[in-house]
């Protein structure tokens, strides 16, 4: 019984071992991140994101300025106006300070959500490349580059994958 029980575990272990070897043996790594953010198209998506967002800021800065303007303006007239006007005056300028709250959350948000929808579509294109590039290279297994501790770098594909998806997706259409 003890026999069989160290037969039974020797062989359990050289299986093991032997299937972790040749498993081993094809299992690669990607930098996701840079695949992401390093192929054409991610750059290019993220190009158009921040142009996106420096002239959206600068719109709603140049409307900040404005609105203290016109808040400026208001105080200097109180002693003119009547108690009415004044108050008037006051409720227009909250409510434009309120309407460009929103629409500065609304434009933020919609670029956000652009960015999301890029990610997306990035993403989706990215997965039958991967899978198209295992079949043609016998690979067993892909792991993100983030979890890996240390490994050789010849089995990283990272580079490999950008060079396929920018033949493949030369750009993104950014709403």
């Amino acid at each position: 019984m003890i026999k069989n029980s160290k037969k039974l575990i020797f062989i359990t272990i050289f299986f093991l071992f032997y299937s972790l070897n040749s498993f081993a043996d094809n299992t690669y790594f990607i930098d996701y991140t840079k695949v992401l953010n390093g192929s054409k198209p991610g750059a290019e998506a993220q190009k158009k994101l921040k142009e996106k967002f420096a002239n959206e800021s600068k719109k709603f800065k140049d409307s900040q300025e404005n609105i203290k303007k016109e808040e400026i303006e208001i105080i200097s007239q109180k002693k003119v106006l009547s108690a009415a006007d004044y108050k008037k005056k006051v409720e227009t300028l909250r409510k434009k300070v309120a309407n460009l709250q929103k629409n500065k959350q609304d434009s933020f948000n919609n670029i956000a959500k652009s960015r999301r929808d890029a990610k997306i579509t990035l993403t989706n294109a990215l997965k039958p490349i991967i899978k198209k590039y295992m079949e043609d290279n016998n690979i067993k297994l892909i792991i993100r580059k983030q979890g890996v501790v240390m490994g050789d770098t010849n089995l990283e594909i990272t580079n490999q994958i950008i060079e396929i998806l920018n033949k493949n997706l030369p750009s993104l259409n950014i709403k």
